[in-house]
């Protein structure tokens, strides 16, 4: 039984996989499923047994990647772990997610869906912009705890994650620029944690972060 559930996982894998190369190739309009199907080395009932259609298929791939930018920004505050330390802990973890291959290759896929069919793609697009929510939980607990002074959590959430894909992301996907060096990650998550803090830190906050 554990066999035969892993291989309907590893199948539901391979079905993802090839949809995304295929939607990047061709776009979700001039892509079938029979050609999803061969990419995939499956058949085509075997798609449908784990997607009702293309669109929902196209759907679960995009929601998927929502999940995991939320739930890659999500990190249990500690009051007694400097705000410093968790905040790099947060930006390394959004970091280690958006310079994979994966990650890059599914975004481009959808954002270059979006141009051509925003109904498709709008719920998605609306997700992401909702993605902050995971690291939103820990600063509304830094800010009840007085670390921080944040009247709006999920604006807070969204520029502290804005500061690391505006550098990180966007490039790779509109300059075609490649993964940025471990050196300019570093820098990348130091100016992101520094111009946080500076906005939002208590006064206490700022000058631990000064020394």
């Amino acid at each position: 039984m554990c066999a035969e559930k892993k291989l309907t996982e590893r199948k539901r894998e391979n079905i993802i996989e090839a949809a995304v190369m295929e939607f990047r190739a061709s776009g979700f309009s001039a892509t079938s499923m029979d050609r999803i199907a061969a990419t995939a080395n499956v058949s085509k009932r075997t798609i449908y047994n784990h997607f009702a259609s293309k669109q929902i298929l196209f759907q679960s791939i995009a929601q998927a990647l929502c999940d995991q930018l939320t739930q890659v920004s999500e990190y249990p505050y500690d009051p007694e772990i400097p705000l410093r330390t968790q905040l790099h802990a947060i930006a390394e973890q959004e970091m280690a997610m958006l310079t994979t291959a994966e990650f890059i290759s599914t975004f481009k896929m959808i954002t270059s869906e979006s141009l051509v069919s925003p109904e498709l793609t709008r719920a998605t697009i609306d997700n992401f912009q909702e993605s902050s929510l995971g690291v939103v939980t820990w600063i509304k607990q830094a800010t009840k705890d007085g670390k921080l002074s944040v009247s709006d959590p999920i604006r807070a959430g969204k520029q502290f994650l804005a500061l690391i894909e505006t550098f990180a992301l966007w490039p790779q996907l509109y300059d075609f620029k490649p993964v940025p060096k471990k050196s300019a990650q570093k820098t990348i998550i130091n100016s992101a944690v520094e111009m946080f803090i500076n906005t939002y830190g208590s006064k206490t906050s700022r000058k631990k972060t000064s020394q």
